[in-house]
């Protein structure tokens, strides 16, 4: 890449959405990895792991009940999405040896809050998008960590998987050094003019998240480290890694103008039998914000199952 691309894609992004936050935030790298406050007893654990330019209030209003411990990533490079909040380091953080912006750096963050944040045996680990990538690649990292962990792949991206061809034929002309200049004309287009063609029918919720997308990340070459990355990951990372998941659930949508859906469900059906293909009704790439009643109940967490 040219040293004047660099120099124009580093230029800082403002923090433009966050919501108040109850809880503690850990800086780990160049990421983070916040834990709510909950008012009950916590009878399981959701690890969330937010997609490509989203953030993790993504996953806040899906779980909401006062007895889940909801512990959320910030992928590198990130804006954190939260007000109220100072971020403290921890102890149990070490060092990275990933380039930041990429799913293997976010997958080392991801381990390192498994390893170490949850207060029950009852583990959810829930990605969506890019996030379920994120997810695959930490199975690979730390196998031993997923053996009693549930997996939830949200319309995810997913080995030898596809962007949508309208996505390809978007992302073609431009160059690195074009970047800043569509990310200016997106942010000024209102998101009406793209909205529905790429997030479906819109909700109270989606326009809130999905509003100020491009503004997710800290700087304009996370997001073209993070395209590139994310496909490169898809064309060279094998089915295989499926063997590291024990107990899971794909939700696929009906609809996806994000990624390619034959490719995603031809993709999850190379995952073992114990990994439930679920496709749902939902009309967009965004599958729990259009509706959560796709999304399994906690009844199915192997931990549950064998006290």
């Amino acid at each position: 890449m040219k040293a004047s691309h660099i120099r124009k894609l580093i230029k800082p992004i403002d923090i433009a959405y966050s919501e108040m936050f109850s809880g503690r935030v850990y800086r780990v790298g160049e990421g983070a990895v916040s834990v709510r406050n909950h008012s009950g007893e916590a009878e399981q654990t959701v690890i969330g792991v937010h997609g490509f330019l989203e953030n993790h209030c993504y996953f806040t209003q899906t779980y909401d009940a006062p007895t889940t411990e909801l512990i959320l990533l910030t992928c590198s490079n990130y804006h954190i999405p939260v007000n109220g909040v100072t971020p403290e380091t921890s102890d149990w953080e070490v060092p990275i040896k990933h380039l930041e912006g990429t799913i293997e750096y976010d997958a080392s963050i991801l381990n390192q809050a498994l390893a170490n944040l949850p207060s029950t045996r009852n583990i959810r680990v829930h990605g969506h998008s890019r996030g379920g990538a994120v997810i695959l690649e930490a199975t690979k990292q730390r196998p031993e960590l997923y053996e009693g962990v549930e997996v939830v792949l949200e319309a995810s991206a997913l080995p030898q998987g596809k962007v949508h061809p309208l996505v390809t034929a978007l992302l073609e002309p431009v160059s690195h050094g074009m970047w800043p200049w569509v990310i200016r004309l997106v942010n000024s287009a209102p998101s009406s003019a793209y909205g529905q063609t790429f997030f479906g029918k819109m909700n109270p919720r989606k326009k809130q998240l999905l509003s100020k997308l491009f503004c997710a990340t800290r700087d304009h070459l996370t997001i073209v480290r993070n395209i590139e990355n994310l496909l490169e990951w898809m064309a060279r990372t094998d089915t295989s890694v499926y063997q590291n998941v024990r107990h899971g659930t794909f939700l696929i949508p009906e609809l996806d103008r994000i990624l390619d859906r034959q490719a995603m469900l031809a993709s999850a059906q190379q995952s073992p039998t114990t990994v439930r293909i679920i496709e749902t009704q939902a009309r967009s790439h965004f599958v729990t914000l259009d509706s959560k009643e796709w999304l399994p109940g906690f009844e199915s967490l192997p931990a549950a199952a064998h006290g």
